[in-house]
């Protein structure tokens, strides 16, 4: 059973870093696209009625979580995505996570140091990702970083599903 890795196995964490980095770099560039192709607030159908590309600048978390909360919460959520990454970065280091997790905290990671690049960069995260029904119904637009992170959620459960039970 694969609950914590050994010593030779704990030597992997470069791999887990680059796909942290691959993953930021994905993000970035996918922002750049969408920051030089579109104007803000235009939309452009995919799947028209149900999916979108779009251009959107959101001042707060994930999904618009407080976008209006008037600008305090760029410095909480660039100190938590810090403060989880480098949990997350340090038991990779430490070799403490099954192959699994270190999927999924490495999409985290790199989700996470995404969006705190936009926020440094320009006060705000970059969104362009839209699905809708119609054009009646919005879920709040995205991008690749906020995709990485709830990806790597569902697998973080995924592998504590695996794990035995402590008595």
């Amino acid at each position: 059973m694969e609950s914590v890795m050994s010593a030779p196995h704990a030597k992997s964490w470069p791999k887990w870093m680059g796909l942290a980095l691959l993953v930021i770099v994905l993000d970035q560039l996918s922002k750049i696209y969408f920051n030089n192709q579109y104007q803000f607030g235009e939309m452009r159908d995919v799947i028209p009625g149900y999916f979108s590309f779009t251009l959107i600048y959101n001042p707060g978390a994930a999904f618009s979580f407080l976008r209006d909360a008037g600008g305090w919460q760029k410095y909480l959520f660039t100190l938590l995505a810090l403060s989880v990454s480098g949990y997350l970065g340090w038991n990779i280091i430490k070799g403490r996570f099954t192959s699994l997790m270190n999927i999924a905290a490495s999409f985290i990671i790199g989700g996470a140091i995404g969006n705190v690049i936009d926020r440094l960069a320009y006060g705000h995260v970059v969104d362009f990702i839209l699905v809708h029904y119609q054009h009646s119904w919005y879920y709040p637009a995205f991008n690749l970083a906020d995709s990485f992170i709830c990806v790597g959620a569902v697998l973080m459960v995924l592998d504590s599903m695996k794990q035995p039970k402590s008595a």
